[in-house]
């Protein structure tokens, strides 16, 4: 970069793989005094060092933009009781460490969506019929219950594929649910916005009636760049509109960081991976 300008470096699920973040950094200089992160969520689980990862992004202040993803809010409900360690997971360390209470307040208090000069920042992506105005306040919605002291039954509440589309009409618990799986689960849906959450596999092999959410025609998010991550068969996408950055790194292949001035790919390769991908 030339001279001192401000650069901003969006990143790709990190889902506990530190190493791999640190050497991402170094490679592209990052400097906090001047430069910032924006995270597409999935800070932790599955790698080995989410609580380090933790412990970075919040020691990194106004630094570092995350949104929180699908597997951050299962370790904030995991810790809270109301839902159960998976076999996969690997959250104990962080749910034994001595700053455990501080770095959970932390996580709790980050947003869902970020929005700033044309670019959206969404764990998993936009309904088609949301505009960015109408997600930034659909997303401070669950940010409140998420912040508020009865965080516990809204994420007790949290769990279910069930609406599968939204409607204005929807209230409770039933329309933070429809929010939460958006922004966090998506990855298909049909043209009138219709949810499916079992497909995890690359765009060729997408069910019938269905196509990835950031084709639906004349969504009404276009005229934005969506940076998210969370689909990783789908792996690197980078268009006008849309820039996909879950490249795999859990399962070997590498963590992904786009400098937006620009838009020059920044990779750093997989140290360990934990499974080979699907």
């Amino acid at each position: 970069m030339p001279g001192n300008a401000m650069a901003i470096y969006a990143v790709g699920d990190i889902q506990g793989c530190y190493a791999e973040l640190q050497q991402l950094l170094e490679q592209v200089r990052f400097d906090p005094a001047q430069d910032r992160l924006w995270l597409v969520g999935d800070l932790v689980n599955r790698g080995p060092g989410s609580l380090e990862v933790l412990r970075l992004v919040k020691s990194l202040g106004d630094s570092a933009i995350t949104v929180l993803g699908n597997h951050d809010l299962h370790l904030l409900a995991v810790a809270e009781g109301v839902a159960e360690l998976h076999r996969t997971d690997t959250l104990d360390k962080l749910l034994n460490a001595p700053d455990r209470e501080e770095l959970l307040h932390w996580l709790r208090n980050q947003r869902l969506l970020h929005a700033q000069d044309g670019y959206v920042l969404v764990h998993a992506g936009l309904l088609p019929q949301w505009s960015v105005a109408q997600a930034g306040s659909l997303a401070r919605e669950v940010e409140t219950a998420l912040r508020g002291d009865d965080f516990a039954t809204f994420l007790a509440h949290m769990y279910g594929n069930s609406p599968h589309d939204w409607n204005d009409g929807l209230t409770g618990y039933r329309r933070l649910r429809v929010i939460v799986n958006a922004f966090t689960r998506m990855r298909i849906c049909t043209p009138e916005g219709r949810m499916e959450f079992k497909f995890k596999g690359e765009v060729q092999n997408i069910p019938a009636g269905y196509l990835p959410w950031f084709d639906v025609p004349k969504r009404a998010s276009r005229d934005a760049t969506v940076i998210f991550g969370h689909w990783s068969a789908l792996g690197l996408l980078h268009r006008k509109d849309a820039i996909a950055l879950d490249t795999g790194c859990l399962w070997g292949g590498p963590m992904s960081a786009i400098r937006l001035d620009d838009r020059q790919l920044f990779q750093a390769a997989c140290n360990n991976p934990v499974a080979k991908h699907w």
